[in-house]
């Protein structure tokens, strides 16, 4: 049987790059490996055939040799273009370590590891939340050893190279199948990657190169935070124990309630009281801002309910400062108590001159509503 175009083996077109004709071939060497694909008798085969187009593609001379002779290349050995006579020495194949690796549950180093992100809740006042605040916080991390400066190591001591994979941070083994030897690696467990065993620790660390300590870190909350709102602050997490980056200190935001202004998003909400005598004849009043009071025109016949707007007396916007919310104020009319004899007349006085029910229109007006819902049974 012929074989198939090397290019159409890959899905790529003539002029495709070697980038994607890596990518092309790891993502097929990832779909046909044999050990993914065991009830597959054809899977054997297609990766062979995936593997073959890529030793070649990859190759530039190898390619230019197929894009002028095809598969007839007098320059091609023994066991197909190129001289590809097995699978001997797979895993060094323009990054099928990498496809081994993750079938076989291998792992080289991959270099330093960032430290690990911490988070940290943060309650603030709500008028710090408002217009915002600088707070110094104490946070446990691990940073590294100053004492053995991160090499876990006693001072004036080293760490010697591991014996077990000679300083690779790595172990091989090579693993005999029907398609050739394949190379098995994974991270060394004798010395965990690092290639290097501590022999005379840190008494500092204890051969850890971390230490916990309580440091204190100054957090700048902006204005118009909210609860659940998350601050990152870069490098302020736990340093890396290899000497990778350091990472990221995480605040999240937590408002105390305020015992008068309720928020709405950048918009705050006030309750305040009027006296029957304010709400009936109208009265000039203090009401509380963030800003400190400021004065309000309650009109006469206002009503309990009613709804003022104080233009800009809200929330600053999180991100735009200059840009504030609004306050609304609502009314509530106090019904008064306790009320003197002369003071009940005078009350009684005024609903006759207003038109009012009486105590007895009132009655009179229940018992007319009972006879409309109930009849004249």
């Amino acid at each position: 049987m012929s074989k198939r175009d090397y290019y159409e083996v890959l899905g790529v077109s003539r002029d495709a790059g070697q980038d994607e004709i890596k990518r092309a071939y790891r993502k097929l060497a990832r779909q046909y490996h044999p050990d993914v694909n065991k009830d597959d008798p054809n899977a054997a085969e297609k990766f062979k055939e995936i593997t073959e187009a890529y030793e070649v593609l990859s190759d530039p001379e190898k390619r230019a040799r197929y894009d002028q002779f095809g598969h007839a290349d007098p320059g091609a050995g023994m066991g197909g273009p190129g001289g590809m006579g097995g699978f001997e020495g797979f895993s060094d194949f323009g990054g099928f370590g990498d496809i081994f690796d993750m079938f076989f549950g291998g792992g080289r180093p991959r270099g330093p590891q960032r430290g690990r992100d911490l988070e940290y809740e943060l309650e603030v006042d709500f008028e710090d939340a408002a217009f915002g605040v600088e707070e110094e916080i104490q946070i446990p991390r691990l940073e590294t050893c100053a004492n053995c400066g991160g090499s876990g190591s006693a001072p004036g001591t080293r760490p010697e190279r591991c014996r077990s994979c000679n300083g690779t941070g790595e172990q091989q083994s090579v693993v005999n199948t029907p398609f050739g030897r394949m190379i098995n690696r994974r991270v060394c467990t004798a010395c965990r990657g690092r290639g290097q065993v501590i022999t005379r620790p840190c008494p500092e660390c204890h051969g850890q190169g971390r230490k916990r300590v309580r440091r204190s870190v100054k957090i700048r909350v902006p204005a118009g935070v909210d609860t659940g709102t998350r601050l990152r602050i870069p490098g302020a997490g736990e340093s890396s124990p290899d000497g990778g980056q350091p990472g990221d200190l995480h605040i999240v935001i937590r408002v105390r309630p305020h015992d008068i202004f309720e928020r709405d998003g950048i918009h705050v909400n006030v309750d305040v009281p009027l006296t029957f005598v304010q709400a009936a004849l109208g009265d000039e009043i203090e009401v509380p801002t963030l800003d400190g009071s400021v004065k309000l025109r309650i009109p006469e016949g206002t009503q309990t309910g009613t709804k003022f707007r104080l233009r800009g007396k809200g929330i600053p916007k999180l991100g735009a400062p200059h840009q504030r919310g609004d306050q609304h104020v609502r009314v509530h009319v106090i019904t008064p108590t306790h009320l003197t004899e002369r003071q009940k007349e005078l009350l009684r006085e005024l609903g006759r001159e207003l038109g009012q029910h009486t105590q007895e229109q009132s009655r009179t007006f229940i018992e007319r509503m009972k006879s409309a819902f109930l009849g004249d049974n």
